[in-house]
C-alpha cells in the first residue's frame, strides 16, 4: 500500500466544503465548518438565499487557504514522513484483518489535506481528505480508518458482486462499514499509532455507535464478538445479516444521536464534531 499526501489546492478544498453545506444537510454534518472557522458567521450565513449563503462561505474559506496555504505544504511534508514509519506495520496488520496480501493492494492511494473538517473518502478514486490541522500522528490515526474501508470494500465486493455505489452514505453497507473498523483497529500494531484510540481519546468511529443499544446490548461489543469468533468473510456476511435484521432501531438511534449532537452544540455542551465520514 501507497498514499501520497498533497495540497489538492482552493478550489478542491471549496468543493469539498460546499458538499456538506448543501441546503437541507443535517447540522450534524454542516456545523463544524462554523466552530473551525469562527470568521463565518452562521447567523449571518443561515439569513441568506442559498447561492448568496455559498458564495459567502466560498469567499471567506479562500481568504482562509490564502493565509493558511504554508501551513498545509508542511504539513504534506509532516504527514509524508510518518506515513513511511508506519507503513510496514500497518500493510502486516491489515493483510492479517483481511486474510490478503495488501502489500500490492492500493498503492496509488491519495490524501488531500483539506480546510474541510468532514474527512470525505471516495473509494472508486482511491482517494480521501484528511483536515489540515491534524497531527502528523492524528492524520495517519484517520488514515488507518480510511484505508480499512479501502480494504472492506474491496474484499466485500469480491464476495458479494454488488455496486460500488451501494456504499455510501447513508445505506446500511456504508453503516457497517464505520462500526467495525473499532474492532479492526484494536489491532495493538494499529491502535498504538492511532491517537484517537481508544474512546476515551475521541475514538475512531462516530460517537453515535458507542451507546447505540440493540438486543440490549451494545452493538459494537455483538459485532466485536463475531469478529474475533469468524473470518472475514464470515464475518461480512454475519454482521450484515444482523444489522439487516435490526435496521429500524439503527437507524433511528442514529437520527436521534444526530439530533441531540446538534442540540448540545447549539447549548455549547458537546465538543466534538464528526470529522471523518465517507462519501
Amino acid at each position: 500500500m501507497e498514499v501520497t499526501f498533497i495540497n489538492p489546492g482552493v478550489d478542491y478544498t471549496i468543493q469539498s466544503i460546499m458538499r456538506f453545506q448543501a441546503e437541507g444537510e443535517a447540522e450534524f454534518w454542516s456545523e463544524p465548518l462554523y466552530h473551525f472557522y469562527p470568521q463565518l458567521d452562521r447567523t449571518f450565513a443561515a439569513s441568506l438565499p442559498v447561492a448568496e449563503r455559498r458564495d459567502y462561505i466560498e469567499r471567506t474559506m479562500r481568504v482562509a487557504y490564502a493565509e493558511l496555504k504554508n501551513t498545509i505544504d508542511e504539513k504534506v511534508i509532516s504527514y509524508s514522513h510518518h506515513w513511511n514509519a508506519c507503513k510496514a506495520q500497518i500493510t502486516a496488520a491489515l493483510s492479517e484483518a483481511f486474510g490478503i496480501d495488501c502489500t500490492g493492494l492500493f498503492n496509488d492511494l491519495r490524501c488531500n489535506l483539506s480546510l474541510n473538517p468532514i474527512e470525505p473518502r471516495f473509494l472508486k478514486e482511491h482517494c480521501y481528505d484528511t483536515f489540515y490541522l491534524n497531527s502528523a500522528k492524528g492524520a495517519i490515526g484517520g488514515g488507518i480508518h480510511e484505508i480499512i474501508h479501502f480494504i472492506w470494500f474491496y474484499v466485500w465486493n469480491q464476495l458479494f458482486g454488488d455496486n460500488y455505489d451501494e456504499y455510501e452514505r447513508p445505506s446500511l453497507k456504508w453503516i457497517l462499514s464505520e462500526m467495525v473498523v473499532e474492532s479492526v483497529m484494536r489491532d495493538e500494531r494499529l491502535s498504538s499509532i492511532n491517537p484517537y484510540f481508544p474512546r476515551e481519546n475521541g475514538g475512531c468511529v462516530y460517537p453515535y455507535f458507542f451507546d447505540m443499544m440493540v438486543d440490549g446490548k451494545p452493538i459494537l461489543d455483538t459485532l466485536d464478538a463475531m469478529y474475533r469468533s469468524q473470518n472475514i468473510e464470515d464475518f461480512m456476511r454475519s454482521s450484515y445479516a444482523y444489522c439487516q435484521e435490526h435496521e429500524a432501531v439503527i437507524r433511528e438511534h442514529i437520527l436521534k444521536s444526530e439530533a441531540a449532537w446538534t442540540s448540545g452544540t447549539r447549548s455549547g455542551s458537546f465538543s466534538s464534531f464528526p470529522i471523518s465520514i465517507s462519501v
